[in-house]
């Protein structure tokens, strides 16, 4: 048991975020996020590396600058959440099925952790004097979280520029809470990262990666369609994860052959990762896990009503693809079938 009373309030804080069940948990400031994070993130814009997310494109100004999205903050709690599945039971399938990314195999983790943070909210709130003001971040909001869960000393990017931890491996949730009160912070992660240097050669941006991906190039060699680059770039219009779960009406031929039997999202460069083979799998209980969703018939997608869908996928992230969508990747996974 831990003795609460000898505890600075940050250290009661990042004690209770593990007994709600995250993973992780750091403190950073609120300090404006280094100059190379946002010169490199508007000139992977201006290349067109974001394909149709046109919403990266705006709050660039709050982005890189927590304190623009809360007056007054001082400081910024970075917590992560572990997601990586057990391992399923091979179940040979009577018909063809379509393989579901890990995080969308859970319930939308997007209430399921802003709830998190509420009570986090509360905790904080229950043992301080003043009444401190929050703002709950978990993805919607224009945030370099990556960048601040570096800053906060939960991990480092890495070359499938995913944040890794080298205890939890590569399948975090992240989520923040950005608050005007003054907190202890935590050092940055120790080393350097994917991200922490830039450099121009042959007028084209490259990253320089740490000693934690040094010599490892097994995501980059992983992703069916190039989306990840040697030099450090990755293409979002490449990505599978982006294209099954993108509005786009018709994927390319070229693009839909390498997806394969991948109907929503894709895991390739976090699974490849060596610090994911040995992560623990995900120790939080109340995250509602649906061992059903890991493999979708094709063929009840291909027929289901918009009634079936939505509720079929009433708590999870696949039903904010929408129903066209699913039945797109369907058939393109059905296509694909040797």
């Amino acid at each position: 048991m831990y003795n609460l009373l000898s505890m600075t309030l940050t250290e009661k804080i990042k004690q209770y975020a593990l007994q709600l069940g995250f993973d992780l948990a750091g403190v950073t400031d609120a300090a404006i996020i280094d100059a190379d994070n946002e010169s490199y993130f508007q000139k992977w814009l201006l290349k067109g590396n974001a394909a149709s997310m046109d919403y990266l494109h705006k709050n660039l100004d709050k982005r890189f600058a927590p304190a623009k999205l809360l007056g007054n903050a001082r400081s910024v709690i970075v917590t992560a959440l572990n997601y990586k599945p057990h391992p399923a039971k091979h179940v040979a399938a009577k018909s063809p099925t379509g393989k579901v990314a890990a995080y969308a195999q859970y319930e939308d983790y997007h209430t399921f952790i802003k709830n998190l943070l509420h009570k986090l909210g509360d905790f904080i709130t229950e043992n301080v004097d003043s009444k401190p003001a929050f703002k709950f971040c978990v993805d919607s909001v224009p945030l370099a979280e990556r960048a601040l869960a570096h800053r906060a000393g939960l991990g480092f990017v890495g070359k499938n520029h995913m944040l890794i931890n080298p205890t939890q491996g590569a399948q975090l949730l992240l989520a923040e809470i950005i608050t005007d009160l003054k907190l202890d912070i935590d050092q940055p992660y120790p080393k350097d990262i994917l991200n922490s240097k830039l450099t121009t050669e042959n007028s084209k941006l490259i990253l320089i990666a740490g000693e934690e991906c040094k010599g490892c190039d097994k995501c980059i060699q992983a992703c069916p369609t190039g989306a990840l680059n040697a030099d450090g770039i990755f293409d979002a219009n490449l990505c599978i994860s982006y294209l099954t779960q993108s509005n786009i009406p018709e994927i390319p031929k070229e693009l839909a052959e390498k997806i394969g039997d991948k109907i929503f999202g894709c895991d390739n460069c976090t699974i490849a990762c060596p610090y994911h083979r040995n992560a623990p799998v995900c120790r939080n209980s109340d995250f509602k896990f649906y061992p059903d969703r890991a493999q979708l018939n094709l063929s009840d997608i291909l027929n289901m009503t918009q009634e079936q869908f939505d509720e079929k996928f009433f708590d999870s992230p696949i039903r904010r693809v929408g129903l066209t969508n699913m039945k797109r990747n369907a058939n393109i996974c059905l296509q694909n079938q040797p």
